[in-house]
């Protein structure tokens, strides 16, 4: 008898203690005046500029010890070059692909896919066509327009996506 007087109180305060407090607004029903990562299409890179780009991933990673898979597309989603290094896991293959081709359809970095599922709990993320919840994919993009993308994959997120800025940083050198 105790038991359930004590639980009806329980009860009852927790439903007063809810009742006061106001409903928190949900952010994601916020509606931005601009569209987000409105960034246009360009022409798709060349096979010289993606090459140069799996170049320069090529040796970061090299210097660094590491033996990654390293993805091209162009601004349509299609594989332009591809390098996988000595020793680079098979696993990896598909993944650099699929990270470069995700930055490339959702214009931006996967990186903000992993934020968004891991920190942002937004997992309705994983829902969605073609996306990859991990850090190294990186669009690149030249004079204001997405003309593709580096994906790389092997080592850790924060390895996989430091020779990818390795490789899309060099583009921005040339």
């Amino acid at each position: 008898m105790k038991r359930l007087l004590f639980a009806a109180i329980a009860a009852t305060l927790t439903a007063s203690v809810s009742a006061q407090q106001p409903a928190q607004p949900n952010p994601r029903d916020a509606v931005p005046d601009k569209m987000p990562n409105d960034i246009p299409y360009g022409a798709p890179i060349s096979l010289d500029r993606a090459q140069a780009a799996i170049n320069a991933a090529v040796a970061e990673s090299k210097k660094r010890g590491w033996k990654l898979n390293i993805a091209v597309m162009d601004s349509g989603a299609n594989l332009v070059a591809f390098a996988r290094m000595d020793g680079a896991q098979i696993g990896s293959v598909a993944i650099a692909e699929h990270k470069a081709r995700a930055a490339v359809k959702f214009r931006r970095e996967t990186k903000a896919f992993e934020s968004g599922v891991q920190e942002g709990n937004l997992h309705y993320l994983l829902t969605l066509d073609d996306i990859i919840a991990s850090r190294g994919g990186i669009p690149i993009i030249d004079n204001g327009q997405m003309i593709g993308a580096v994906g790389c994959s092997g080592g850790t997120g924060s390895q996989d996506e430091v020779v990818c800025k390795a490789g899309v940083d060099a583009l921005a050198k040339r």
